[in-house]
């Protein structure tokens, strides 16, 4: 990701789900990116020198852990001082209550005593401008003196690396003892102590919600016995040594899955994206794609689209991408014509796009990988054919929006896109690697890193951008510390996985929605996507899908849902949960750099992201719907393809291309029925679509005869 100003930073903050980082100064940044540093050097010699699963992820968090507590506020402070002050203010009104009683003396006049009634500025540490005794200096100096850690937070980083090293002591006697059932009276301690470590550190970094849902299923775990017994989710019961022992001392828990992709993937793609960023690649990616697209009225909307793409390949946050796409974007896009939502529309969904696409996409899809036990090339050949359509779709809706604005052309300055690829061109080599090596049975481990490796020596061929020792340094650190939030993610995700394997909640919560469904498809893909989509308003789509993962998976499989069309189709859903109103994070954050209304800026972003929403149902409805993600024939794969690029044209009319009510009803019908990917729909779906584009050209020359 490129380097965001203040103001980019804050919007980033306010609007993403992972809450910002302390500002640290001096030996303490220093310490901190040294230790990041040294975080990063050892997930990269892990790839050449394999440690056992358990060493390797318990080894992996007693590092990253530590870190959260120290980079990461608590939230406590600003809270404790805003209910100072609103206990002075209490106190300052009764003292004005009764002055105001005093006949015979005086006392504090009522201007002064309303002097303290402002609300605490931002910037001042949540303490009030005219706080008594405290000049706005020194509740300057005391924002600034907040940055620190705490002692709570030192003492929170040293619990988090003992009961980390405890085990690591001996790994192999902890080992035995968990599978033995035989745990100590210090290891359920220390395991408990671990579980509200990493509850606190999610609140710090993503906030209440996944620790809430994680407690829920704790005490789920420990008091399920206690359920009616005729309850489809009741079970035996479990006690604190058998809960510790299956989340803290095998791959069930903590360190399941999940933690193995943050620990082995994640941190080397957020690497590999650093090394990019200090190598100059977003720079070229920006420039490239304004140069692509110059001279044509919707060339600066299709310009933000490919932009977010490219943007993509160097960032795993759609907020973040949204935010430093629409720094430079925005005042693009308003010199071309283009009103606010619109323009927050394109942002928002330029920049989600980014964690839907090849060759990197979103943490969840190494899951999945993980998950489906298959190479992550092939999960990335699964979202190939749907992020073309995504695309396509966006693309479709600017030409149109372009001749609805009268958007116009923008001149900018920037040198020719020729001239651009034969000078910087160089860029795109690492990321063709990773594709290239992946074909050729490397690891996708081995293959980022080597990837890593061309692009920190392709740096020197600009001498702006090349990375000596401190740019390295740089580079290491920031690439472990943005993995931060999704360690504790990942992490504490493995609460909710170890409490459905052991209790079985998955398979009954799977039963229980099939039988609400009686049965049908259908009913039961329409209640998992509205599931996963409300699941990913309160938490990140990371967690949002590992949980729905484990719940609504089983239950699509069941119905004979092969499970890479299940996880694929839950990955959607917890991704669009960034432009699904009512929350729509990406899009309230390109609201925020428009200066656009919300709600109409999110309608607009659902509007560009439509195809999203209904193709995944195509490829999990449909027999031919494997055929979108790749599986198949080739000349099916084709002509699905094929087809539901005009289903995604359908929609692109329904939504703006045409005028009148009737067509875009039967535009809209025509790119369902498309969709189901059969023969005859497919027939009846033309037809439709052919009498809609009709009924338009008929309309269209009479109004308009000449």
């Amino acid at each position: 990701m490129t380097e965001l100003s203040d103001r980019e930073a804050d919007l980033v903050s306010a609007h993403e789900q992972e809450r910002p980082a302390r500002q640290l100064g001096g030996a303490l940044r220093l310490g901190v990116w040294i230790l990041g540093g040294l975080l990063s050097v050892y997930a990269l010699v892990v790839v050449f020198r394999p440690v056992e699963a358990l060493q390797h992820r318990m080894t992996f968090l007693a590092v990253a852990l530590p870190l959260v507590f120290v980079c990461y506020r608590s939230g406590l402070s600003g809270f404790l001082r805003r209910k100072a002050w609103l206990l002075r203010l209490e106190w300052r009104t009764r003292r004005r209550r009764a002055d105001d009683r005093l006949t015979a003396i005086g006392g504090t006049s009522a201007e002064e005593a309303r002097a303290g009634d402002a609300p605490p500025e931002a910037g001042t540490g949540g303490l009030p401008p005219e706080a008594p005794g405290v000049r706005p200096s020194e509740a300057k100096a005391g924002a600034l003196r907040s940055e620190r850690p705490s002692v709570m937070d030192w003492l929170l980083a040293a619990a988090s690396l003992a009961v980390l090293v405890y085990p690591l002591a001996a790994i192999d006697d902890f080992r035995n003892r968990g599978s033995g059932a035989a745990l100590t009276d210090l290891d359920i301690v220390a395991g408990l102590a671990l579980t509200v470590l990493l509850l606190e550190a999610v609140r710090r970094t993503v906030g209440m919600a996944l620790s809430i849902i994680s407690v829920i299923f704790l005490i789920y775990a420990y008091y399920g016995a206690y359920l009616p017994i005729d309850w489809t989710i009741g079970h035996r019961g479990f006690d604190l040594s058998q809960i510790v022992s299956q989340l803290y001392t095998g791959t069930e828990g903590f360190f399941g899955v999940p933690m193995q992709v943050a620990a082995s993937y994640i941190i080397l793609f957020t690497i590999y994206g650093a090394v990019l960023d200090y190598s100059g690649a977003s720079r070229f990616f920006i420039d490239l794609s304004f140069a692509a697209f110059r001279r044509s009225r919707s060339a600066p909307g299709r310009t933000v689209a490919t932009a977010g793409f490219l943007l993509g390949t160097v960032s795993g946050s759609g907020v973040a991408t949204t935010v430093s796409l629409g720094s430079v974007a925005w005042p693009v896009l308003r010199r071309a014509g283009y009103p606010r939502e619109p323009a927050g529309g394109i942002l928002a969904a330029s920049g989600i796009g980014a964690i839907l696409s090849p060759p990197t996409l979103g943490a969840a899809a190494f899951i999945i990988a993980e998950y489906l036990r298959v190479g992550y090339l092939e999960v990335l050949l699964y979202a190939t054919i749907p992020t073309l359509l995504y695309y396509l779709g966006i693309f479709l809706a600017i030409e149109i929006d372009s001749r609805r604005f009268g958007t116009h052309a923008v001149p900018v300055d920037a040198p020719g896109a020729g001239r651009l690829l034969l000078r910087f061109g160089y860029h795109f080599s690492s990321l063709i690697l990773i594709i290239v090596l992946m074909a050729l049975d490397r690891s996708a481990f081995q293959a980022v890193v080597i990837a890593t490796a061309v692009a920190f020596a392709l740096s020197f061929l600009d001498p702006h951008h090349r990375m000596g020792p401190k740019r390295v340094g740089q580079a290491l650190a920031k690439g472990a510390l943005e993995v931060l939030p999704v360690t504790a993610v990942c992490a504490a995700a493995g609460i909710i996985v170890g409490v459905i394997t052991q209790t079985g909640l998955g398979l009954n919560l799977s039963a229980i929605i099939v039988d609400f469904a009686a049965g049908h498809l259908l009913l039961t893909t329409l209640m998992s996507a509205v599931a996963v989509m409300l699941l990913g308003l309160a938490v990140p789509v990371t967690a949002s899908f590992i949980i729905a993962a484990v719940i609504i998976g089983p239950a699509l499989t069941a119905l004979g849902v092969s499970q890479a069309e299940a996880y694929m189709f839950v990955f959607y859903y917890a991704v669009l949960s960034e432009v699904s109103p009512p929350t729509a994070l990406s899009a309230v954050a390109a609201a925020a750099i428009t200066g656009g209304n919300t709600y109409r800026t999110m309608m607009m972003a659902w509007r560009y992201t439509l195809p999203a929403f209904l193709v995944p149902f195509a490829f999990v409805l449909t027999p031919n719907g494997q055929a979108l993600l790749g599986q198949g024939p080739i000349g099916t794969v084709l002509l699905m393809a094929a087809v539901s690029a005009v289903a995604v044209a359908a929609l692109a009319m329904a939504t703006g291309g045409l005028s009148g009510w009737f067509e875009r009803v039967l535009a809209s019908v025509a790119a369902v029925l498309l969709l189901f990917l059969e023969p005859v729909p497919i027939v009846a779906g033309l037809a439709v679509l052919a009498v809609a584009a009709a009924v338009h050209l008929v309309r269209r020359r009479r109004r308009d005869p000449a």
